[in-house]
């Protein structure tokens, strides 16, 4: 397929050439995907989904247009780029975008050190089944589950392949394996539910089915119970589940496209402490089995590892190459594309410098606060920090757990929450988002 996927790509860029276009870049993407629902024993729901899409880029002068479609004919081909042209035409300028020059380009990488894809057989949907009946079931054999209101087990594969007009052309594939389980215990205005889920690029890495449904039992049992917390200002410990959540709103911050925009709440914090000292945020495109690696980025450059926060010090922004122009910087090969919108700025993998303190040793020295295990809803002002969500978990009192706890709200400030933050030692090594449990102290607490 990947052959075919770069005669796609070639197939558009000549399109687009002869339609007019000055420049032009395609992506090609060949898909499967597998997802299997069981409740009560039985099959509940099963779904598959095969196909090609391809997306075309058109520049003219600072003027850029995309088009999609699903149908790779000749005809489809030639008519995407005489539309993609003409769209072009009509598009405001854009003095900032530009294609990566040919020297920039990725030119080596090693497929086989990312195993990025799982050479293993697509798994039979008999065998999804299975693993979401066991899952289940070992869910129901949990004391106090009362019943589970979905189980499922899923694969993906997909491959990508990307061609730019001045000489690029490379493609990779990725694989995942998925299984689910959402528990509830209890009955009617009583009623708790939580969930375990857990998804490898490779199928040996996944856990079995087993333990995944044992795990969603054990979680939904401990919420039994649970009522709402205290008002006041208390520490908050965001469990390893949910932590990579603050994580995120600091990524979203510091990618180019709010700076360039002036709306982030760390636009004028470059190179100022934004973690506490000792901390380091790095990004790692690069790291085996996971799902964010890759070899190079949606505009052909060449990822590397790299510091976004190095000893708490915030040292630059998240970039591709539109992004950079405008703030007058250096693409960091951060560019991501579909095929239907142009590159914008993402992340791959990163990681949090871990902290030497165990979860437990951090509820320990807690005292009495409020550990989040999940989160809902969300208000975040994206030019302040302002920061409020909904939360449930555990309260703590005199260093142990006391209570399970709902329908609270957390609130604080991004800037002034992540500037206190004290990591624990529990990141899991398999996640994309490789962060700790965290410890913030004085968070205000909205309950009864």
């Amino acid at each position: 397929m990947t052959n075919a996927l770069d005669s796609l790509t070639q197939q558009l860029l000549e399109a687009a050439r002869k339609a007019g276009a000055d420049g032009a870049d395609a992506l090609a993407i060949d898909g499967t995907s597998i997802s299997i629902d069981v409740l009560g024993g039985r099959l509940e729901h099963a779904e598959r989904s095969e196909g090609v899409d391809i997306g075309l880029r058109v520049l003219i002068g600072h003027r850029q247009a995309c088009v999609s479609a699903s149908d790779t004919s000749a005809h489809t081909i030639q008519t995407m780029a005489e539309r993609a042209v003409a769209m072009a035409k009509e598009a405001p300028e854009d003095p900032n975008i530009a294609q990566a020059t040919a020297d920039a380009f990725a030119r080596e990488w090693d497929l086989s050190e990312l195993e990025l894809q799982d050479p293993s057989a697509e798994p039979n949907p008999a065998d999804l089944e299975r693993d979401a009946a066991e899952a289940e079931a070992a869910a129901l054999a949990v004391s106090g589950v009362t019943q589970v209101s979905s189980s499922s087990a899923g694969y993906g594969r997909h491959q990508f392949h990307l061609a730019t007009s001045n000489g690029f052309s490379g493609g990779y594939g990725r694989t995942h394996h998925a299984t689910s389980v959402v528990a509830i215990t209890g009955a009617g205005a009583t009623m708790e539910r939580d969930y375990a889920g857990e998804m490898r690029s490779f199928q040996a890495d996944l856990p079995s089915a087993a333990e995944i449904g044992t795990k969603a039992g054990q979680r939904t049992v401990e919420r039994a119970g649970a009522r709402k917390p205290p008002t006041g200002a208390f520490p908050v410990l965001y469990d390893e589940r949910i932590s990579s959540s603050l994580i995120g709103h600091l990524l979203s911050a510091v990618n180019g496209a709010a700076i360039a925009r002036g709306s982030s709440w760390l636009r004028d914090a470059l190179g100022e402490q934004v973690l506490p000292n000792g901390i380091d945020l790095i990004e790692d495109p690069h790291r085996p089995r996971i799902s964010g690696s890759r070899p190079f980025d949606g505009e052909g450059l060449a990822t590397l590892p790299r510091k976004i926060i190095d000893n708490g010090m915030l040292t630059g922004w998240t970039l591709d190459i539109a992004t950079a122009n405008k703030l007058g910087m250096t693409s960091t090969a951060s560019a991501s594309r579909g095929t239907s919108s142009p590159p914008s700025p993402s992340i791959s993998n990163v990681t949090l410098t871990q902290g030497s303190s165990t979860r437990d040793d951090l509820i320990a020295q807690l005292g009495t606060g409020l550990i989040v295990t999940s989160m809902i809803g969300s208000t975040i002002n994206p030019t302040t920090g302002d920061y409020s969500r909904g939360a449930s978990g555990f309260w703590v009192e005199n260093g142990q757990i006391a209570y399970p706890v709902n329908e609270c709200t957390i609130a604080g400030n991004l800037r002034d929450m992540l500037g206190r933050i004290i990591p624990a030692n529990d990141a899991e090594p398999h996640l994309s988002r490789m962060v700790p449990s965290l410890l913030i102290e004085g968070m205000t607490i909205a309950g009864d």
